[in-house]
């Protein structure tokens, strides 16, 4: 036994700053201090508070140590470990309270989130099967292989109101149902775990920090409809999720809870991973299956539904990660404690990746209801430098902006379609004054017309037909009748498209139409970008009344644009400026601006 334990983040986020040679470093100096009998160090998933990574936490004490570096390492092992003294000036500044180190979950990032997919995660190894058991880990499964009839687990889902949390929030009970009703020799349990959002890394950090959770509830899957098989789809992208997966794999089956006859029951279930090429149509579940089949990741028609004709034209079900990480904690917990969180037609929690200009960025899971304001202002911290919420876009390429006036709406499925974005996966991006909403629109319709697959002609064509407007527009070239080819465009592409990237792809365009026409406006008819993003419609002038001629703006022009005597003031030749911002940024007294 150890008297103390030390928990290093072992996510992608700490691990790409450098938190393996933190531990690393950690380990050697509890060796050089003989201390290595009394401390434990353990890797784990994220902790959810990316921005400070990287991230340690050393219990009993809970002290959250924050941006360590190694330098610090020999400090914090000879006082803390070995004298007991927490060296205060590393922590967490929201823990320290005097003489008083608060735990992190009264913190604002923490307190007001509810973690239920993310339980685990920064909790504990991934990487040991015993330490997920130690939690209560597969006691869902032998529950429900013991004590439970698949009708009776199916209900369980119904009564709780789980809906998928992978964009469309169709009900997850209602899914198995349907698969569970049609007949077949063979059926099949798929997880999405392509998660190709910009910006998104919820599912990600669960596969990360707690892949056994997925592992144990597609099982129960399987066990509800009648499969044997799982497939995992996940992308090649993502090497140390892919990389504990196949640890958790090898372990379940080792421990006899993958395979055939798990708990004595006669109950067959196993899983193989498929690594996905990055494609985003991917994340579409009939052309998630078809790249499993081993062809061309392009979507089917629907119907015959998946829950009839899916995966090798057998019964399937799909659902992502976290819908998946849900399941085993509602069955131990009964279905009315689910749905005792939440609203009335969004029950239990929802896990965002919250990103942009926030100032605490990272992985956030709060109870559906949750305001929009909460998250940013309490949750995130607040816009940086003081600057003013402008939108958030949630939904990634398939989702909308939210404009302030929409600061206070309760985040739920139903409140986020009725004010024109979505859910989706779970990307949530706050965008400042500074944010151009035409750039914005036109950022996610150039990820869309690179990750449409071209089956189908509305999308394939009407995509690369909206983008070629919106470039007009930001270069000062549009006109007032494009607004209308836009909206005309995004009501083809949503009525006629194949599968949901196309139908969803002018999301981004019609939310910021819809809040924002303003901007266009200001970009068509006065040739001016109000948030100064726009190079083509951008100038950079020098004010004389502020300049001092001190030189350093030429110097630093890489195209020799301005020009100036020393002590008088500079002029910007606006034929030769490449709109660069490098004066601006180099300016000791704020005499460069920009209109």
């Amino acid at each position: 036994m150890y008297r103390s334990h030390v928990l290093v983040c072992g996510g992608t986020g700490c691990t790409s700053s450098g938190s393996q040679k933190i531990r690393d470093r950690l380990e050697e100096e509890i060796r050089k201090q003989g201390l290595e009998n009394e401390v434990g160090v353990v890797k784990t998933g994220c902790f959810g508070l990316c921005a400070l990574g990287p991230i340690m936490i050393v219990y009993p004490e809970g002290a959250f140590y924050s941006m360590v570096k190694e330098e610090d390492i020999p400090e914090i092992v000879s006082e803390h470990l070995l004298k007991g003294r927490v060296v205060k000036r590393l922590l967490y500044d929201e823990t320290v309270k005097g003489a008083e180190v608060l735990p992190l979950q009264e913190t604002k990032f923490y307190k007001k989130q509810h973690r239920i997919a993310l339980r685990n995660c920064g909790v504990i190894n991934p990487e040991n099967i015993e330490e997920y058991i130690g939690t209560g880990g597969y006691e869902a499964l032998g529950k429900v292989l013991t004590e439970m009839k698949p009708q009776d687990v199916i209900q369980i889902l119904l009564d709780s109101g789980l809906r998928g949390r992978g964009g469309a929030g169709f009900p997850t009970g209602l899914k198995w149902k349907f698969a569970a009703a049609n007949e077949a020799d063979q059926k099949y349990v798929c997880c999405n775990a392509d998660e190709g959002d910009p910006g998104a890394f919820m599912d990600r950090s669960v596969l990360e920090g707690d892949p056994h959770v997925v592992l144990e509830a597609m099982a129960i899957a399987g066990y509800a409809i009648g499969a044997s098989q799982g497939y995992i789809y996940v992308r090649a992208e993502y090497p140390i999720a892919v990389e504990r997966l196949n640890i958790a794999i090898g372990q379940a089956r080792e421990y006899g809870l993958l395979g055939t006859d798990i708990f004595g029951t006669g109950f067959d279930f196993d899983i193989e991973l498929r690594l996905g090429a990055g494609a985003f149509v991917c994340g579409e579940e009939t052309a998630l299956m078809t790249s499993i089949e081993g062809n061309r990741g392009e979507p089917r028609p629907r119907p015959p539904f998946p829950a009839l004709k899916g995966l090798f034209q057998k019964p399937t079900i799909l659902n992502n990660v976290e819908t998946y990480a849900n399941i085993p904690q509602i069955i131990l917990n009964g279905p009315e404690w689910f749905a005792s969180m939440g609203t009335e037609k969004s029950k239990g929690t929802k896990v965002f990746a919250l990103g942009g200009k926030v100032n605490n960025t990272g992985l956030v899971e709060i109870p559906m209801g949750t305001t929009l304001r909460e998250i940013v202002e309490e949750i995130g911290g607040g816009i940086p430098k003081g600057k003013k919420f402008k939108a958030a876009q949630t939904g990634g390429p398939s989702g909308g902006c939210i404009p302030a006036e929409h600061f206070d709406v309760p985040i739920d499925y139903d409140n986020l379609i009725a004010i024109g974005s979505m859910m989706g996966s779970g990307g949530l991006i706050v965008m400042d004054e500074d944010t151009c909403m035409v750039d914005i629109a036109k950022f996610f319709l150039e990820f869309t017309v690179d990750e449409s697959c071209g089956k189908c002609t509305p999308c394939r064509v009407g995509t690369r037909r909206m983008l070629e407007i919106l470039e007009k527009i930001t270069k000062g070239q549009g006109t007032m009748e494009d607004l209308d080819r836009l909206e005309e465009l995004a009501e083809h592409l949503k009525s006629n498209s194949l599968c949901a990237l196309g139908q969803t792809a002018p999301n981004p365009v019609l939310s910021t139409l819809r809040y924002f026409r303003d901007e266009y406006i200001a970009h068509i008819v006065d040739k001016k970008c109000p948030a100064g993003v726009c190079k083509d419609l951008l100038q950079y002038r020098i004010d004389a009344d502020k300049c001092r001629g001190c030189t350093l703006c030429a110097r630093t022009c890489p195209n020799d644009a301005i020009v100036g005597k020393v002590r008088e003031p500079h002029v910007i030749n606006q034929e030769k400026c490449v709109k660069c911002g490098a004066c601006m940024e180099k300016c000791r007294f704020g005499a460069i601006y920009k209109e």
